[in-house]
This record gives structure tokens, C-alpha cells and sequence, in this order.
């Protein structure tokens, strides 16, 4: 494995994870915006946003075959898409509300804010690892100098 190759996949991670709490920060930012978007005449809430990642190498047996011919372990992740979240809008009772419909209600976007704070944790958290781990690849790279001395 080729030592420069580590640094490679934690830096495709933390480039991941970054872009993850900004979707993340996104959503929490636009959790009561009820005119996200205007659809045939007619206001939208905002849909709440989702970052999908997938390995750079695409199957288990071309990971297998790269690893068993050149030593090559892996090569990182890549962000494929960010969609929308197709879960219900939350309506509320609120006939004083500028978007209330006939009815009384207005829908609210499809934002938890509780879940939301669980995956900004957990990006933040993979992050500071990938931190972790590019450092210590550049300690060990270091010492490595240090024997010639």
C-alpha cells in the first residue's frame, strides 16, 4: 500500500463529512421556511436535504482483485447525490398563518431537528476520526524520515 494513498482516503472523507454538515446546516437553517420553492402557482415548503456516499471502487471483487494484484486497499469515498427527503409535510394548526390553507393548517417542511442534531454529531464526529487519522499517517511518515538521520 502506498503511503500517500492513505491521506487520498481521508481526505476524500473530510471533504465528504464537510459537505454532509453543510447540507446538515442547510436543513436546520430553512426548518420553518414554508416558501421554499414556488410549484404551479402555489408555495412549498422546503424539503429536507440528504447527502448519499458510496466507495470510490464500486464492487467487493474489484477491491478484492486491486487488492491481492497491487497491494491497494482502498481509495476513498465520493459523494454520488444530494436529494430530497420524500417524507410527508408536518401540518399545523395555524388559520393566522400567512400559508394556512382553507382548512386552518399550514405545512411545516419534513425537517426533525432532533435528527438533524444526531447526524451533525455523527458528521462532526467522522470527521474529527479522519482528522485523526491523516494525522497520525503524517507522524508516521515523519518518523520514517527520522530513522535515516
Amino acid at each position: 500500500m502506498n503511503i500517500s494513498n492513505s491521506f487520498n482516503i481521508s481526505s476524500s472523507a473530510l471533504t465528504a463529512q464537510r459537505l454532509r454538515m453543510d447540507v446538515i446546516s442547510s436543513n436546520i437553517a430553512n426548518a420553518e421556511t414554508t416558501r421554499a420553492s414556488v410549484v404551479d402557482g402555489k408555495a412549498v415548503p422546503y424539503r429536507r436535504k440528504v447527502v448519499v456516499m458510496e466507495p470510490k471502487q464500486q464492487s467487493f471483487s474489484s477491491a478484492l482483485g486491486a487488492a491481492m494484484n497491487s497491494g491497494q486497499v482502498g481509495q476513498g469515498v465520493k459523494i454520488t447525490s444530494i436529494e430530497d427527503d420524500t417524507s410527508s409535510f408536518k401540518p399545523v394548526y395555524n388559520p393566522t398563518h400567512a400559508d394556512a390553507d382553507s382548512e386552518g393548517y399550514v405545512y411545516m417542511p419534513n425537517v426533525d431537528m432532533l435528527k438533524e442534531m444526531v447526524d451533525m454529531i455523527s458528521a462532526t464526529r467522522s470527521y474529527d476520526a479522519n482528522v485523526t487519522a491523516l494525522n497520525a499517517t503524517k507522524a508516521m511518515i515523519t518518523k520514517a524520515l527520522q530513522i535515516g538521520k
